[in-house]
């Protein structure tokens, strides 16, 4: 059981889902917190889990042979033979199937779509242009994006503004946590013929130049919930703080492209995210 757990990767899922609960309240419309509709809630972060967990399931048995050339990933339960691939593939497909009827029948149609079309995009595009190409990784932030949206369209049945600046946050915010993964574990994806950015341009100058841009642009992108009435001042303040922080950590891997600077710059995009969707809720009109 334990094996099977980790296929769903649930360090991963419970970011997944914390995107999709956001999502979720601003899709409310300023309905108050006495109001909400808990089961819908309820059924909409069960739905999305599932197929979130399917499809890091469906991905694993998709990279297993990569995944067994790789140190930090060889004693997963593919590559070191603890569970048949068949098994897990009919894992993957069945929470998938299971996570799509539980948000098409118990919350709406529009949500189901956008999590099966956010499993289709990762596992068919993101997946296997990792062994092509580095834009890989601006591929893969598209699905990556998507739980808010998914959320937002379980409370609102639509999608409207609101659910795009949250996907813009998110998708800005992938950039930065994904390059100092890849800077740090470069020499484990180039055994593995992974061609993330660090791989190809092995000086880091243009990770580097990415993570700083990425987080440069995701300071006035974390600042629309205020500017459109979705958050008060308190929430510019505090998003302002968090996204210098944010730069500050790319300016310093910049400057000195390190393994201690790229932690540096993942440990703080792992705060600043649910930070950041902390001061949202707390500043939402109605709450």
């Amino acid at each position: 059981m334990r094996d099977y757990i980790s296929l769903t990767k649930p360090r991963i899922t419970w970011l997944i889902l914390m995107s999709t609960g956001v999502g979720y309240f601003f899709g409310l419309r300023g309905v108050p917190l006495a109001q909400i509709n808990w089961w819908a809630l309820l059924h909409t972060v069960v739905g999305t889990g599932l197929i979130a967990s399917g499809t890091a399931a469906l991905n694993q048995w998709y990279e297993r042979a990569a995944d067994a050339k790789m140190r930090r990933t060889s004693d997963r339960p593919l590559p070191a033979g603890r569970l048949k691939a068949n098994r897990a593939l009919a894992f993957g497909i069945a929470l998938a199937v299971v996570g799509f009827a539980e948000l098409a029948l118990f919350v709406n149609l529009l949500s189901g779509v956008l999590g099966i079309a956010t499993l289709a995009s990762y596992l068919f595009l993101y997946t296997p242009l990792k062994q092509r190409s580095w834009l890989s990784t601006t591929v893969g932030a598209f699905p990556g994006a998507m739980p808010p949206m998914i959320g937002f369209a379980a409370a609102a049945g639509t999608l409207t503004g609101p659910a795009w600046v949250l996907f813009g946050i998110l998708f800005l915010w992938q950039f930065p946590h994904f390059y100092a993964i890849a800077w740090m574990y470069r020499d484990d994806y180039a055994r593995a013929g992974i061609r993330m950015l660090p791989v190809v341009e092995p000086d880091g100058h243009s990770t580097a130049r990415q993570i700083v841009l990425c987080a440069s642009l995701l300071i006035p992108v974390s600042l629309a919930p205020g500017l459109v009435g979705m958050t008060g001042r308190f929430y510019l303040l505090g998003a302002l703080a968090l996204g210098i922080w944010f730069l500050y950590s790319g300016v310093r891997v910049a400057s000195e492209r390190s393994l201690l600077r790229a932690r540096g710059v993942l440990l703080t995009s792992v705060f600043y995210l649910p930070l950041l969707y902390g001061l949202m809720l707390l500043d939402r009109p109605g709450f």
